[in-house]
C-alpha cells in the first residue's frame, strides 16, 4: 500500500512538472536590475592602498551614496589614507546584474581619478556589499539604505 501511494505521488509530481503547472522559478521571480537600488545609503569602507609605494598604507571612508534606480551614482565621502583625510564627491554609473551583482565606476574629485567596483545586493536592496577593484589597493565596503525597506 505504502509503495503505490509513494509511486502514485511521484507520478502527480512528475507529470505537474512536464505539464508546466509547477510554476517555474525564473531570474525575473527573484532577480534584480537597477531599479533594485534606489535611494540613499549609509557607506564604509575599510582596506589598505598598496600602490604607488609612496602612497601606500591604510585607507578607509565615510560617507553616503545615492543611487538614481536607472544606473546613476552619486556621493560624498570623507577618505583617509595613513591618517590624512579629505573630503571627496563621487560620480558615475552602475550596473545591476539580475543575479544582484553589479559594478560601478565613479569619478573622485576633486582628486582627479576614477575607481572601479564590483558588488552584491542583499536585505532585499537595502544593502550593498562592495568590493574596490582597482589595482594598488585591498578595499571593502557595505552601503545601508538609510531608510530600510523603502526607496527614497
Amino acid at each position: 500500500m505504502k509503495r503505490s501511494t509513494i509511486a502514485k505521488t511521484f507520478t502527480f509530481v512528475f507529470g505537474a512538472f512536464a505539464l508546466g503547472i509547477v510554476p517555474t522559478a525564473t531570474a525575473q521571480d527573484k532577480g534584480c536590475s537597477n531599479a533594485t537600488l534606489r535611494g540613499t545609503y549609509a557607506q564604509k569602507g575599510t582596506g589598505y592602498i598598496t600602490a604607488p609605494p609612496d602612497q601606500a598604507g591604510p585607507f578607509a571612508n565615510v560617507g553616503t551614496l545615492v543611487f538614481d534606480g536607472n544606473g546613476g551614482i552619486t556621493g560624498g565621502l570623507v577618505i583617509s589614507l595613513n591618517g590624512d583625510s579629505a573630503s571627496v564627491t563621487e560620480t558615475g554609473t552602475y550596473k545591476v546584474n539580475s543575479d544582484c551583482t553589479g559594478t560601478y565606476t565613479v569619478q573622485i574629485a576633486p582628486l582627479g581619478f576614477s575607481s572601479s567596483a564590483s558588488f552584491v545586493i542583499d536585505d532585499n536592496g537595502d544593502e550593498v556589499q562592495i568590493i574596490v577593484t582597482d589595482l594598488g589597493g585591498v578595499i571593502t565596503c557595505v552601503a545601508k539604505r538609510l531608510f530600510p525597506g523603502r526607496a527614497i
